[in-house]
């Protein structure tokens, strides 16, 4: 496709599908006015309600200088980091004595979830029903197909999701305390507050998007050094190199491998013209592997020249895996500090770590895509 057939109409799913990382960059940044997120209308309103995402101009704007400042500088490095190294450490000590664990199962779906609860303040003893929610969501999200019990399933999660979260916010207006929810419910720019609705849906999706991205990338990036045990080896004798890990697992293995736009206009692309409002479909997969981007894109390398760590963490970004422009995620530096750090501890607690005998990880997904399973061996460290 991305070679020969860089602009196609996809009948199933009802858009026009982009591959190349140039038109992908494009519409990601959208300097002319081209695209809208007109599309999470339909995508994600019916689970998480209104969202940051959907918005545009002025609103957006002030929107997310309210809820920016908790994902970076001091907030984060001051409130957020212990409670990102703690939440690690909780779940590596209920395994590092035993020799084995599945990182997925046991570590990587539960570790960004708890970290978010504990930032928001909410009780981690709820993880099980936070971690259906964010599935059901991220299921409705991925629903192609039109599956009518996903329907429901997300649905469903939007009404459970509000009457959990809802006294718990109007509590925090009452008697706010130090948590990231207080933080929502007391900031003001511009003389705007947020609403309860807002903070709930801008709950829901921090859930969801937070849960399910890091969980995924954490596992991508300890499947990739498994299969180079060379760049593992560099890894952990050098944990500076952990970011620059983040950085080539985010272009080569991307947890979210689709995201789509709203064309407000007719837009020329490689290969032919977009129609004004329809849907297209960006491949971040398929972008962040194009040969006219990247020397052997199909080498996982994180040596590689041609992607900056330095700047793969913010809007400036040379890959495209938390999209760029206006609505470049907002959560990139949380990321970068919960891989840092829970690759660091994990590397500490299994000093050699090794893939279970016989197995290879596979990748399964589709918006959202990697390891299910990932068992590993390592010797426990006496004492």
């Amino acid at each position: 496709m991305r070679d020969d057939e860089p602009l196609i109409w996809h009948e199933a799913t009802n858009s026009y599908i982009v591959s190349r990382y140039e038109d992908v960059e494009r519409v990601f940044k959208d300097k002319k006015g081209e695209f809208s997120t007109e599309n999470y209308d339909w995508q994600i309103e019916p689970v998480h309600g209104r969202t940051i995402l959907q918005l545009s101009g002025r609103e957006h704007a002030v929107r997310r200088a309210l809820v920016a400042p908790a994902f970076r500088g001091s907030d984060l490095r001051d409130k957020f980091l212990p409670v990102i190294e703690r939440n690690s450490r909780e779940l590596i000590d209920r395994f590092r004595t035993t020799g084995s664990v599945d990182l997925v199962t046991d570590y990587a779906s539960r570790f960004p979830v708890n970290v978010i609860a504990d930032m928001l303040g909410l009780d981690k003893s709820d993880y099980d029903r936070f971690h259906g929610w964010y599935t059901a969501v991220i299921a409705f999200l991925g629903n192609l197909s039109g599956d009518q019990e996903v329907i429901r399933a997300g649905e469903r999660t939007r009404v459970e999701f509000a009457e959990y979260m809802l006294p718990i916010i109007r509590e925090r207006r009452e008697a706010p305390g130090d948590d990231l929810l207080s933080v929502l419910c007391t900031a003001e720019v511009d003389g705007v507050r947020m609403s309860d609705e807002d903070i709930k849906a801008f709950c829901s999706l921090l859930l969801a998007a937070g849960g399910e991205t890091t969980d995924k990338a954490i596992a991508a990036i300890f499947a990739n050094l498994l299969r180079h045990p060379d760049q593992l080896a560099a890894v952990r004798a050098d944990r500076e190199l952990i970011s620059r890990a983040f950085a080539e697992t985010l272009r080569y293995t991307p947890p979210v491998h689709m995201i789509m736009r709203q064309s407000t206009t007719e837009v020329a692309l490689s290969g032919g013209t977009v129609p004004a409002g329809a849907t297209v479909t960006c491949l971040i997969g398929a972008a962040n592997r194009d040969g006219n981007r990247y020397r052997d894109p199909d080498s996982f390398d994180i040596f590689r020249e041609d992607l900056a760590a330095t700047n793969a963490f913010s809007a400036a970004a040379d890959h495209l895996a938390f999209a760029l422009g206006r609505h470049f995620c907002v959560g990139a530096l949380l990321a970068k500090a919960e891989v840092e750090i829970g690759v660091g501890q994990l590397l500490d607690a299994m000093p050699d770590i090794r893939l279970a005998d016989g197995f290879d990880p596979v990748e399964h997904g589709v918006f959202t895509r990697g390891p299910q399973s990932l068992p590993v061996r390592f010797t426990p460290i006496s004492g």
